[in-house]
């Protein structure tokens, strides 16, 4: 099953069940996939769809952060349902040792050899990581491997 299909599976089990917080949260990412699709006159696979969540997953995320810094705890506590359901779409997230190890692969397959080099690394390891680690982590941990 791919991935727009199962969120329209859960978005027909939302309905069902009557939730209307999930099933709101669902029509917007689909709202946002189709908008893609049209946008770029395609059809979406599973990797471009999962991009639409993570777009998707940080403006969630930015959104709590502005909305706790305005003591808006009521509108924090939607995006943070929102959120929690875009992530329950993502695939498992790789743990901090995890993408170390990736990233020193990276290092040792571009021979980089200092700061200038990080685009090279960031590259590699983006087309691997995508989707199963947070991008701001793994160019921090980039820059510390080509930075010792």
């Amino acid at each position: 099953m791919t991935l727009k299909e199962r969120i329209t599976e859960d978005m027909k089990a939302a309905m069902r069940a009557k939730e209307t917080a999930k099933l709101g949260a669902i029509r917007l990412l689909l709202a946002a996939i189709k908008q893609k699709e049209v946008d770029e006159r395609i059809a979406l696979d599973d990797a471009g769809a999962l991009a639409v969540v993570e777009k998707l997953l940080k403006q969630r995320k930015d959104s709590i952060t502005q909305y706790e810094a305005a003591q808006r705890e009521d509108l924090a506590a939607a995006e943070r349902l929102e959120a929690e359901l875009l992530t329950s779409y993502m695939p498992a997230q790789l743990s901090a040792a995890e993408i170390a190890t990736e990233v020193q692969a990276a290092v040792a397959a571009t021979g980089a050899t200092g700061p200038a080099d990080m685009g090279k690394v960031m590259a590699i390891v983006k087309g691997k990581l995508a989707g199963r680690a947070d991008m701001g982590e793994v160019s921090r941990q980039v820059k510390a491997a080509l930075t010792r």
